[in-house]
């Protein structure tokens, strides 16, 4: 790589790895209050926005983790008690936990600058590495890894709260073994490819506990991928940019492969950079894949927080005027493919939903959603910018909590 993108690239991985980011300043994003469609209340930001989405969360089906008794503060009225038998085939008790994949344990990384909604950060976080620890203790042995039947999930279109398809259960073991799930695992508590989620995990138990045998094993895997992406599935790049710290701000020479390996990731995406391989929209929004681009997005705004233009997109700034972030501004998405936003909530429809029955009238209407998941931000834009609205459409129309997740960091940091 010549020095001229990496000098270019220095203090923008700085300025990434930092953490203590009350020596920076940012522009105020001019976020303005909008009424919450459900909660009749006046949220004052995007973040205080996209935070609601995981209450949303604690009732959505998914086959990643299942939730049960949803907690005392819960904002989100349409979500009830669901998955209250989970694990039971295999005797143990797996009820608890988030819908979708992905964690959001970056969150606090601007802990600092969240005010107010700290505490709210802390006990979603909370909630989902309570679940985790649960699914490693509940049983000698064993890690669980997931309840439910993805195939038969995907044919149904139903209510959490009426599930009634067969709740099979996930595990890895040392008989059974699956040491990248148990090393996302690991980075979650501590704050396809195994290589990256072993990377990932000794870089997070590292920070956390400082102890040499991370180190040594961090060794063993070396630095020789050179990913330009970050996401659910690639978590090179993610871990190679928070073992810059060390280089960057301890003078850490032991690291200087993974700061190396950082700077080159940064020169693939900056816009500038003539080793750059991101494409643009006309817009100006990062441009990855056609499905579900925006956590491609997501992702690397975390790694790049002081690229505003790319954090403005998201909410409205963008040439349809869009908010891609449910509940968020005049224009959002009415019709994203979300079961429990979908159909009516129990209060209005107590008549149990059946796994295809949700279907018709419901997932093929052309009306909007009858429950708005505040915060959820949406797969996103097309490489032309445009977006349809259709609930059929999963690429562009579906949050995930993977794509929130990696957008909360950068919310908290512009918002306060």
């Amino acid at each position: 790589m010549e020095t001229d993108c990496r000098e270019h690239v220095v203090a923008e991985l700085d300025y990434c790895v930092a953490f203590d980011v009350n020596a920076h300043s940012a522009p105020n994003m001019g976020f303005e209050g909008l009424k919450n469609i459900e909660t009749d209340v006046f949220d004052v930001n995007a973040y205080s926005t996209a935070n609601l989405y995981l209450d949303g969360q604690h009732g959505l089906k998914n086959m990643e983790s299942d939730v049960a008794r949803l907690p005392a503060n819960q904002q989100v009225s349409w979500r009830t008690n669901s998955g209250l038998s989970d694990g039971s085939l295999d005797h143990v008790d797996l009820t608890g936990g988030y819908y979708d994949a992905g964690d959001n344990v970056s969150t606090l990384e601007y802990g600092k600058r969240m005010g107010p909604q700290l505490q709210d950060a802390r006990a979603a976080i909370r909630w989902a590495t309570d679940y985790l620890l649960k699914c490693a203790r509940a049983k000698p042995g064993k890690l669980y890894v997931g309840v439910g039947d993805p195939n038969v999930d995907h044919k149904c279109w139903q209510r959490p709260e009426d599930m009634n398809t067969v709740r099979t259960v996930y595990s890895v073991s040392p008989s059974n073994p699956g040491s990248d799930v148990a090393g996302e695992m690991a980075a979650a508590n501590s704050k396809k490819s195994n290589g990256d989620e072993l990377l990932w995990g000794a870089s997070w138990l590292l920070r956390a506990t400082n102890d040499a045998y991370y180190y040594n094993f961090l060794k063993t895997l070396g630095a020789n991928d050179q990913p330009d992406i970050f996401s659910w599935d690639n978590k090179y790049a993610g871990g190679y940019v928070l073992l810059s710290k060390r280089p960057l701000l301890d003078n850490d020479k032991n690291f200087e492969q993974f700061k190396q390996q950082a700077e080159s990731f940064m020169c693939e995406i900056l816009p500038n950079s003539p080793y750059s391989t991101t494409k643009y929209t006309q817009g100006g929004l990062m441009y990855k894949l056609p499905e579900s681009n925006l956590q491609y997005v997501t992702f690397r705004i975390f790694l790049l927080t002081t690229y505003g233009k790319q954090v403005d997109y998201i909410p409205g700034e963008n040439p349809i005027k869009m908010s891609f972030m449910a509940g968020f501004g005049p224009n959002f998405p009415k019709r994203i493919q979300y079961r429990g936003s979908s159909l009516p909530y129990l209060s209005r429809h107590p008549q149990s939903i059946g796994c295809d029955a949700g279907f018709e009238p419901f997932f093929y209407s052309a009306n909007p959603n009858p429950n708005v998941l505040v915060g959820g931000v949406v797969g996103g834009q097309n490489q032309n910018d445009g977006f349809l609205d259709d609930r059929s459409d999963y690429a562009h129309s579906e949050p995930a909590t993977y794509i929130n997740a990696a957008f909360f960091g950068p919310l908290a940091y512009f918002a306060h």
